[in-house]
């Protein structure tokens, strides 16, 4: 399928600042947006409680609230601090968790549960690449005996304790060696880690531009041959700060890695210049749109203090905001979406994704176990 844009649920207004599922979802549809990463905080406040049956059943009117709106579920994320756990017992929880979620998968209609890179402190996840790999082919073994079968985005983030650039991330999707288990590749997450410093003066690593352009290289090289481990994208660009993220800062948080602080507070649509976006996102994109031939979700998961205004306006604010970028990315990238999708036609929901890994793919991993 050609690109398709997307959203993140909770990227469109926390529900803790007032802003419900329902209204969030209506709007994302208004402003051609067609797919939504469920995101777990709205599926529990649209449940109101954490009871598995009320999951199960908030899951299931979800289902139908998205198929009235012709809005697809991209999937539910995210199963965090999951990998390379040193309290075994807490790993034995989480994979009780995980069984959960894969009914609310189900239950939504997707197939897809992403899991970021843990960011525990050191003295409780380990550094153990093996160890790592071994958690999340558990994940996905679990997933290939799904039916449909589950598949699993796993996602560096640029704050990860030990996960914390594509490169490793894609290293472990490998050592992982499940066919329903692959990656997500995040512009800002990307960025946020090579390019961008929100510490330094100039607000950029030493060797910013170069190490953009090496990166790019070797993600085209090294994921093109296997762009089916793509699951799906997300495609964010960042506020510049105006002065470097240090204490005395108002996005200062001692408790927090400073790229996760400025994360939470900055985070821009794609081609935002007007709101202090300077990351090289188009690069980014066009390495994984045009280069490696990526086609699937491309979803815009921001994370902004705007979200957390109460004001009513500031859904479909941000739905709009949402939809204009991506407007922008089809006509910067000279993107060939068919017979147009988001607002340059009306959506055209054509079902679940689910069940795409074949049976006889699952037959043969399974045999593998």
């Amino acid at each position: 399928m050609p690109c398709r844009p997307g959203i993140s649920s909770m990227s469109l207004g926390r529900c803790y600042a007032g802003h419900n599922l329902e209204h969030k979802l209506s709007m994302a549809a208004k402003h051609g947006l067609e797919g939504i990463e469920l995101f777990y905080e709205d599926l529990v406040d649209h449940a109101g409680s954490e009871s598995a049956s009320d999951l199960l059943a908030a899951s299931a009117s979800i289902r139908d609230l998205c198929d009235s709106l012709n809005l697809e579920i991209i999937c539910l994320q995210p199963f965090m601090h999951y990998e390379g756990l040193l309290d075994r017992k807490r790993h034995g929880e989480r994979i009780q968790e995980i069984k959960l979620w894969m009914e609310l998968a189900h239950v939504l209609h997707t197939d897809i549960i992403q899991v970021p890179s843990s960011f525990l402190p050191q003295d409780q996840i380990s550094s153990d690449v093996e160890l790592i790999a071994s958690d999340l082919q558990e994940l996905a073994d679990l997933g290939l005996q799904q039916t449909p079968i589950i598949r699993f985005a796993y996602e560096s983030l640029s704050w990860g304790t030990y996960v914390d650039k594509w490169e490793v991330c894609w290293d472990i999707v490998q050592r992982v060696d499940r066919s329903n288990f692959g990656i997500c590749l995040d512009s800002f997450n990307i960025l946020g880690r090579i390019y961008a410093d929100p510490t330094s003066n100039t607000r950029k690593t030493p060797q910013a531009e170069q190490e953009v352009r090496e990166s790019i290289r070797r993600m085209v090289d090294q994921i093109k041959p296997h762009r089916e481990k793509i699951f799906f994208i997300q495609i964010v660009d960042a506020e510049r700060l105006e002065q470097p993220l240090a204490p005395g800062h108002p996005f200062y948080n001692a408790e927090q890695p400073a790229r996760m602080s400025w994360s939470r507070n900055c985070r821009l649509f794609y081609g935002e210049k007007e709101h202090g976006a300077y990351l090289p996102v188009r690069d980014v994109a066009h390495a994984i749109i045009k280069d490696i031939g990526f086609d699937g979700w491309v979803s815009m998961e921001l994370f902004n203090r705007v979200m957390n205004k109460t004001e009513h306006s500031v859904v479909e604010e941000l739905a709009e905001r949402a939809g204009n970028s991506w407007e922008r990315m089809v006509k910067d990238l000279e993107l060939d979406i068919g017979m147009g999708h988001g607002r340059l036609r009306v959506g055209e929901g054509n079902g679940r994704k689910g069940g795409s890994i074949e049976l006889a793919t699952r037959e043969a991993e399974l045999a593998r176990l």
